[in-house]
């Protein structure tokens, strides 16, 4: 059984998680533990205009104070687990007709404050379940017939403050058989008939008429047969109602009656008191300032009144036995009246009081006036004038349990007053004059549970004060002049568990002066020291304030009004079962690794509006002794960096709070660090919106387990182009490495570039093996101006190997035996192991002229064709005669076709040609040696174009 809950559960939270995406919302926060399947979420005052979005499994939607003009159908169609919607204070004013159909768990809705005129047909089908609905301040006039047809199990029904004239209006709403509660002042209704109503019996048991300006109340068939309430308050108009009540049984079960403030003549408000046959319990008759009281007291007052309630009615005397037609009052209200003097037998009729209500009078002194009243158990006599009191004031109330006294002018307690309060539990003394206590208390209360003394002028708590009250709980004495507390001050309070002494004047020396300033008080679990003058300067304290608290478990140290300087290695010595450290704006600048190391139960840690914003303020180790805290705030600390709760081992904390700082980068370690993390508030922060925030962004987005409150809400500040735009808007895609597309585009290229490469060397190979010889000589030529060397040989002879014959047998003998030139032959003259195309570049460049003997061998070589490029590219660079043509063999201009360079220049220059067999040859070498001859700059037939 137990595991088919578990996986119940978890199909549950596995849903919620699917449905709801993330938690960290626009706007809005979840205010329900993360974990609760059915989630708080609160959207109020944020400025929308359309319904946001709301994860799935929403149990309580608060979207109050927006600016929304209407609900359509689908806006909250996936709700329908919703079981609270409030959507109060927009300006809607209209509901789409099935808009709220999907809401059939929807038990409480509340429209109030929003601008519908009416209700229509359909605008409320589909709400089945709803028990409370608030319709109150709109504008509406008109009801559908059928409007409340579908709402079987309404019970309550608010419709306040409308355009409602006639009580006919109302009907519709009665088609809710269970209707207990009906809401309907402050409307316009100058009368109200039953029969227009109903003519059968209804289940209300509450209705408020009150502030309407009824001319006509008549009453002709008992339809409230369990009414138990009913309001008139604030109605009448003109001094007038007709008040027709045909028997008066029909009010007969209703026990409480505001009557307040009504606008009718005295008699008419007879004839309403009498209409309830003496069977009130309790009755209002606040603000009736024009109607007699003791005429009204007479009609009102039976021996079933329990309660009543005469506040602001301008009373200025009590007259005796004004109150002997209710002697078996058990609480009377005559606050905010004008009341100056009391004396015993106003209240001797009074056998039963337990509740006596005179604050907000002008009382000055009591005089013992509730000496007749032995039952009393209650007294509210604060924001009065009352300046003494004797031992006397509350002689013979032994049944006293409350005293409120706060707000007057007493000035001294004497230790007589509480002699005969022997069951006083609760004494509020605050916002009077007291200057000290002294031995106010010596002789208890002793029952006295809970002792209020705040806003006096306390300046010192004297030794054992407050040993004789040993039963108080909570003492509240903040906002005095305390400045010195003695040894054992607090000594007997061994029931106390809160203390508070916030906003007086102690300093470090009023809490290190002894060893005993808090003795006394083993139980204590809640002490307020906030708002002190506390300041430490020395790292570790002699004597440790807190060391006999061994049970407190919240202390607040925030606000001090120099700051706290530094927090003592040991000021916390002795609190083991501390759970809350309040240590917000004290000027903190460091804290010592030491400070919790003594309290190990720490769970709650607030150290906000201090100046942390050096890296070390906040060590590591600070939290290694706390490995519990589960919440942490550090907002407006001036905080630069997380970083140190890297190695903090919070694997526990749930809710970090650090606004208002100055964090710019959250990384991924740091979030990993805390694995169970609930809400994160990182608001007002100094974001970057680049790469090194990308994991924190799409993490704050879809983290369905950790939320981020009011994410949008985060704005960037670096760099300046980005500032002031949403960190949510930043695009963190173009951070990722999309490693398919980089592998894609690289095998694109590949391909690519083997096409093009294969392209080229099959069409334009020889282009390119041109360019490559014209770059190569180019570098060699440049080589040789900067060397400024002079040429080696006279003319370098390009050949093919099988024409070597001819060179050595004709061109040789002739032009190195016969005419003294000195040629650079391959064979002869290439440097052995050099790289060919280097002896090549080196020999043409190094020769003032190059000769090609060109035959058809010739053509078909590589390396021939590489001298011609070079040669070629000499000729055109210097812009000199260093080429001469040679043609040992007839070759027609078509077959020079296939060789590019050879037949441009043979196009372009005029060559020489070898004779043919049985020819004359010495016009051949002629002509050759005086292309050889040709001088710098002297233009040749043989080599000019």
């Amino acid at each position: 059984m137990g595991t088919l809950k578990q996986i119940t559960l978890y199909v549950a939270v596995c849903s919620f998680i699917s449905s709801s995406s993330a938690f960290s919302l626009n706007n809005c926060t979840i205010r329900t533990p993360l974990k609760d399947i059915q989630p708080k979420v609160l959207c109020y005052k944020m400025g929308f205009f359309r319904i946001p979005w709301i994860p799935r499994n929403t149990r309580i939607l608060d979207i109050s104070f927006n600016a929304f003009a209407q609900i359509q159908i689908g806006d909250f169609s996936h709700l329908s687990n919703l079981q609270d919607l409030n959507i109060s204070n927009n300006k809607i004013s209209q509901i789409q007709e099935g808009a709220l159909d999907n809401l059939s768990n929807l038990s409480r809705l509340n429209l109030a404050s929003n601008r519908l005129r009416e209700i229509s047909r359909g605008m409320l089908h589909g709400l089945t379940n709803l028990l409370v609905l608030r319709l109150d301040h709109n504008y509406i006039k008109d009801i559908d017939v059928t409007a409340f047809s579908t709402l079987q199990n309404l019970k309550v029904l608010n419709l306040t403050k409308n355009h409602l004239h006639y009580i006919e209006k109302i009907k519709p709403v009665l088609a809710s058989p269970y209707l207990e509660e009906l809401y309907i002042a402050s409307n316009h209704f100058d009368a109200f008939k039953s029969y227009e109503m109903s003519t059968n019996p209804l289940s209300l048991k509450i209705l408020d008429l009150s502030k309407n300006p009824f001319a006509t109340f008549q009453l002709t068939d008992n339809i409230f047969p369990f009414l138990n309430h009913l309001d008139l308050s604030y109605c009448g108009q003109n001094g007038t109602m007709t008040w027709n009540i045909t028997e008066k049984t029909f009010f007969s079960s209703v026990k409480t009656l505001y009557f307040m403030d009504v606008h009718i003549s005295a008699q008419n408000a007879a004839n309403v008191l009498q209409s309830f046959q003496n069977l009130l319990n309790k009755i209002r008759l606040n603000g009736n300032v024009e109607l007699n009281k003791t005429d009204l007291l007479l009609n009102a007052c039976s021996p079933m009144l329990q309660v009543l309630r005469l506040k602001a009615n301008k009373i200025k005397h009590l007259e005796e036995h004004m109150f002997d037609p209710c002697s078996n009052l058990t609480e009377v209200d005559l606050g905010d009246n004008e009341i100056s003097r009391l004396w015993p037998s106003i209240f001797i009729g009074f056998t039963q009081l337990k509740t006596l209500r005179l604050q907000i009078n002008k009382l000055t002194q009591i005089t013992n006036s509730f000496q007749m009243l032995s039952t009393l158990e209650f007294i509210d006599l604060s924001r009065n004038s009352i300046d003494t009191l004797t031992c006397n004031d509350f002689a013979n109330l032994t049944q006293l349990k409350n005293l409120y006294l706060y707000s007057n002018k007493i000035s001294i307690i004497k230790s007589c007053l509480f002699k005969d309060l022997k069951s006083l539990e609760v004494l509020k003394l605050g916002t009077n004059n007291l200057l000290r206590i002294g031995d106010a208390f010596s002789n208890g209360p002793h029952s006295l549970v809970e002792l209020q003394l705040t806003f006096n002028k306390l300046s010192k708590i004297e030794k054992y004060t407050f040993r004789n009250v040993s039963q108080l709980n909570s003492l509240s004495l903040q906002d005095n002049q305390i400045s010195e507390i003695e040894s054992h001050a607090f000594g007997g309070l061994k029931n106390l568990t809160s203390l508070l002494l916030s906003s007086n004047k102690i300093s470090a020396k009023t809490l290190t002066k002894n060893q005993d300033v808090f003795s006394g008080m083993p139980n204590l679990k809640s002490l307020g020291l906030d708002t002190n003058s506390i300041s430490f300067s020395d790292d570790q304290l002699k004597f440790p304030p807190f060391k006999d608290l061994k049970h407190l478990r919240v202390l607040a140290l925030h606000s001090q009004r120099r700051g706290i300087g530094k927090i003592p290695s040991n000021l916390l010595q002795g609190l083991s079962s501390l759970e809350m450290f309040y240590a917000g704006n004290i000027n903190l600048a460091h804290l010592n690794p030491d400070t919790f190391k003594f309290s190990p139960q720490l769970w709650f840690l607030d150290l906000s509006k201090n100046a942390l914003s050096e890296d070390h303020s906040i060590p590591a180790e600070l939290f290694h002794p706390i490995s519990r805290l589960t919440k942490l705030i550090l907002s407006r600390t001036q905080l630069r960096s997380l970083n140190f709760l890297l190695n903090a081992n919070l694997s526990r904390l749930l809710s970090l709070k650090a606004s208002g700082n100055e964090i710019d980068t959250i990384n991924k370690t740091l979030i990993q660090s805390l694995p169970r993390l609930e809400v994160l508030d990182l608001g007002k922060n100094t974001f970057t919106c680049d790469c090194t925030n990308e994991f924190f962004i799409d993490w704050a987005k879809n983290s369905n387990s950790t939320q981020v409150l009011y994410l949008n809400k985060y704005m960037c500040s670096y760099p300046s182009s980005l500032r002031g735009m949403s960190l949510s808007a930043f695009n963190t895609e173009s951070c990722t490495l999309n490693i398919d597309f980089i592998c894609f585009l690289c095998s694109s290229i590949v391909v690519i570039l083997t096409l093009l490469l294969s392209f080229v060397w099959h069409f334009l190979r020889f282009q390119v093996v041109y360019a490559y010889y014209l770059f190569i000589a180019f570098l060699y030529d440049n080589k040789k101006k900067q060397s400024g060397s002079t040429f080696q040989y006279d003319a370098f002879i390009s050949y093919n190997a099988k024409d070597e014959p001819w060179v050595m047998e004709e061109l040789i003998p002739k032009l190195e035996g016969e005419q003294d030139w000195r040629l650079c032959l391959h064979h002869r003259d290439f440097e052995p192991g050099r790289p060919i195309i280097d002896n090549i570049i080196d020999g043409i460049y190094s020769s003032r002229k190059t000769i090609c003997l060109i035959t058809r061998n010739y053509l078909k070589s590589n390396w021939c064709s590489s001298e011609v490029q070079v040669a070629s590219f000499r000729l055109f660079d210097e812009q000199k005669d260093v080429l001469i043509l040679v043609f040992l063999e007839d070759i027609p201009t078509h077959q020079l076709s296939p060789y590019h360079r050879m037949r441009k220049l043979v196009k372009k220059r005029t060559y020489l040609r070898w004779p043919k067999p049985g020819e004359d040859t010495k016009v051949f070498w002629q002509k050759l040696k005086m292309a050889l001859e040709v001088k710098e700059g002297h233009k040749s037939d043989f080599l000019i174009p």
